[in-house]
């Protein structure tokens, strides 16, 4: 699989498994995902539903149980210590909800992101200061590149782990929650900068929220539930009514359909079904269409 492949992201029947002493914990159940080269999206779900599992697996940090997992057209099962080393610095870039993960608190903001290039050994970049700058004018934060982490607000700071995780290239920006500690406007520029960082660069970007305005604010969201993807939604823009110029977005939802041709069906669509076991009537109209019912008391 090479690195040209449209599909920088592959994941087939993924799963992780959690296990300790007296315990086992299915974290991922068989989860498909395809996100495509150049794609700007998020993934959401309800706490314990695996999405940060999924973005570990990806970033390189935890290792999948069973499956397949290619990103960039590595094979993340078949990395050794050495290539996984490699493949954080080099291949993926992180920003993490809390800025302590992301930046060195005695570093200005110009020397924090010109940090990982100093491990970029594979591909070294010659002018470090210079894309550093180049770095901090996309993200808005070139006057601030000699202050230090207490002289930044944390919308600033935010910034500043963005342009850090863009200093080596990466084919893939991985967002944990990116915007959880910062107010609404700041969440706003946070969303409008990683539109720019997209458009600009063509980085992929992957922000992993459980917050859906912010889903809202993107093309495509993926939902995970119990491990398993449930359902997508897709942004697509109809014409306003009354000739007015211009175009509003709507979110369409699809479910997705498994290799095994399973589908999750939303809980709160169960529950208005009122079922009394787990069985569905299921038949299919004229038109194509498939349709699930509650059988008859």
């Amino acid at each position: 699989m090479e690195s040209e492949n449209k599909n920088v992201i592959e994941a087939e029947s993924l799963v992780k498994i959690y296990k300790t002493k007296d315990i086992e914990v299915l974290a991922l159940q068989g989860l498909d995902l395809i996100i495509e080269r150049g794609e700007i999206m998020a993934i959401i779900g309800n706490s314990g539903s695996g999405k940060s599992t999924l973005l570990n697996m990806i970033g390189g940090l935890d290792k999948p149980s069973a499956g397949k997992l290619f990103v960039d057209g590595k094979d993340l099962f078949k990395l050794r210590e050495k290539d996984l080393v490699e493949y954080k610095i080099s291949t993926v870039g992180f920003v993490w909800q809390n800025n302590a993960r992301n930046l060195i608190p005695y570093l200005t903001a110009i020397e924090n992101v010109m940090m990982p290039m100093q491990f970029n050994r594979k591909n070294p970049i010659k002018n470090k200061r210079a894309r550093a700058m180049e770095l901090l004018e996309l993200t808005g934060m070139s006057k601030r590149a000699k202050h230090r982490l207490n002289q930044l607000s944390g919308g600033e700071q935010q910034r500043i782990a963005i342009a850090l995780a863009l200093a080596n290239h990466p084919a893939v920006l991985l967002a944990d929650e990116p915007t959880g500690s910062v107010d609404t406007r700041t969440t706003e520029y946070i969303l409008d900068m990683f539109r720019s960082v997209n458009k600009e660069l063509g980085t992929t970007i992957v922000i992993v929220t459980h917050d859906r305005e912010i889903a809202k604010k993107v093309q495509r969201v993926v939902a995970i539930r119990d491990g398993k993807t449930s359902s997508e939604f897709i942004m697509s823009y109809a014409e306003r009514l009354a000739g007015i110029e211009g175009f509003e977005q709507k979110q369409i939802e699809y479910a997705v359909l498994d290799r095994a041709g399973r589908v999750q069906i939303p809980r709160n669509f169960l529950d208005k079904m009122n079922l009394e076991n787990n069985r569905l009537l299921i038949h299919m109209e004229d038109d194509g269409r498939v349709v699930l019912s509650a059988p008859e008391k």
